[in-house]
């Protein structure tokens, strides 16, 4: 079957056989939809997301290697995909997604399935390829131990070593993730679960789609491709760094790979004044300023955890690590004053990513704790005032020197695209606002007060201006606040 794959593969790169790719998309609809539903957990984008994945199947089949194993490579390809879409989405989104994955699977006999099943793709991506194939072509498609070693170019008994393996470092995941089970157990679920049925009508519009290569797909399509096909290239290109560096080790250049792999790792095209956020690379890193005296800057990508900042304090990067308001972040000891240059741009696990290097670079750690705080209560000094505006569409949140707007915002929200005006007042005046207006809804907004680039914060002109424009006070009072305390651990 994997033979007859690349073969029909073959046939739609070289003739453009629309039967040959309508075999393909029929033959792995199936799979191709069911990952993605996992990851996405949300039936109609993993309709996209299917559509995408054939689409890049049309456009790269005729660079596929003759060994490749479709289905490996569909799966994965799904999994970039996924990720590209689950970018795009909102945080409100993302919680209905989740209760309706929810009910779905509450409706899924067995338990086991149950607890798996949210962690199945991201312990699948975490595998190597050759193991993430062994496991795909076993369970997901049902394959014999035989079929499996002749596909990957081993014989039956090293398949099903492989296997073992395989299922043994999925055990392992999910036991450090408090689901507890054996590999027989989790063999089962998977090859009873892992494949369902895909939309009647899905694998004819996928097929549709992929065979003009995407031309005609929505703006909302046409960007899972681009993030698609970034991540994969950046993948790629990482392999081929390792392997590179791992023959010029073997040939004992120990210092000429250390650079090279240097150079490639610390990508600098995004320190500069006003970095482009959508055409940076995936890294993570931390970096004295190049901008000393001149910049600071603060980018963020479509999901609100992908973040360049340029010529930022520590405070600044705690809070975007630990998805905290720099107004409720204390220092154990004395905050440093040193700035920094800093990216956080990975597909998945951003954040976590910037504690890591947060920690590893500055030696700076952080928890959560209650403490009892001076703050600033925001309430209303008198109702119906001019700057109060009903809500018009356009671009929500947006501050500068002197200057406050949105289009269609709350005063508070726990959104970071758009915080709210709340939020900003805490960034502002670098302590906890508490909100107690009462009003939940939303407004168009443009604030203006008396401050200039290159000057200090005028706390007291924005308290007057909120007063005279927006009709709200900001009242001094002492309370119990969660606060984010960052302290030095080396």
């Amino acid at each position: 079957m994997t033979n007859d794959d690349m073969r029909l593969v073959r046939e739609y790169a070289s003739r453009q056989s629309e039967n040959a790719f309508a075999a393909l998309v029929s033959r792995h609809t199936n799979l191709v939809y069911s990952a993605a539903l996992r990851q996405t957990r949300d039936p109609q984008l993993a309709e996209e997301v299917t559509q995408v994945v054939f689409i890049i199947l049309a456009r790269k089949a005729g660079s596929l290697g003759a060994k490749t194993i479709l289905t490996g490579w569909l799966y994965r390809t799904a999994g970039y995909v996924s990720g590209s879409a689950l970018k795009r989405e909102l945080r409100r989104q993302h919680r209905e997604q989740e209760a309706y994955m929810q009910s779905e699977l509450d409706a899924q006999a067995g338990s086991t399935w149950k607890q798996l099943s949210p962690l199945l793709d991201e312990a699948m991506l975490r595998l190597g390829q050759t193991d993430r194939d062994a496991l795909v072509l076993r369970f997901f498609e049902g394959r014999s131990l035989n079929e499996v070693g002749h596909a990957l170019g081993t014989s039956e008994e090293a398949a099903k070593k492989r296997v073992n393996r395989a299922l043994d470092k999925l055990r392992n995941f999910f036991a450090k993730r408090g689901v507890s089970s054996t590999t027989a157990i989790i063999a089962g679920a998977i090859s009873a679960h892992s494949v369902q049925a895909a939309p009647v009508a899905l694998a004819k519009a996928a097929t549709a789609a992929a065979i003009t290569k995407g031309a005609a797909a929505s703006t909302s399509t046409a960007t899972l491709i681009k993030g698609a096909l970034k991540i994969m290239a950046w993948t790629k290109a990482k392999t081929a760094i390792i392997v590179g560096a791992s023959v010029l080790l073997a040939a004992g250049t120990t210092t000429v790979t250390i650079k090279a792999i240097a150079a490639h790792r610390v990508d600098e095209s995004w320190r500069v004044p006003n970095p482009d956020h959508d055409h940076a690379p995936f890294l993570v890193e931390i970096l004295p300023t190049k901008f000393p005296d001149s910049v600071d800057s603060l980018n963020s990508g479509s999901r609100g955890d992908n973040w360049i900042g340029i010529g930022r304090r520590v405070r600044d990067i705690a809070g975007i690590a630990y998805g905290w308001r720099t107004g409720r972040i204390l220092f154990a000891d004395t905050e440093p004053t040193d700035r920094y240059d800093f990216i956080s741009t990975l597909p998945q696990g951003s954040a976590a990513a910037l504690q890591a290097e947060l920690k590893r670079k500055l030696g700076f750690v952080g928890h959560w704790e209650m403490r009892d705080m001076d703050v600033l209560v925001l309430k209303v000094r008198r109702s119906n005032a001019p700057g109060l505006k009903p809500p018009i569409d356009g671009r929500n949140d947006g501050c500068s020197r002197g200057r406050y707007h949105c289009d269609n915002a709350p005063l508070y929200s726990d959104s970071a695209h758009f915080p709210g005006i709340t939020r900003f007042l805490e960034e502002y005046f670098e302590m906890p606002v508490i909100d107690q207006t009462g009003l939940t809804q939303n407004y168009h907004i443009d604030l203006k007060w008396n401050e200039r680039w290159g000057q200090d914060p005028n706390h007291d002109a924005l308290k007057q201006a909120l007063l005279d424009q927006l009709g709200l006070e900001l009242v001094p009072a002492n309370m119990p606040v969660e606060m984010l305390v960052v302290k030095k651990v080396k």
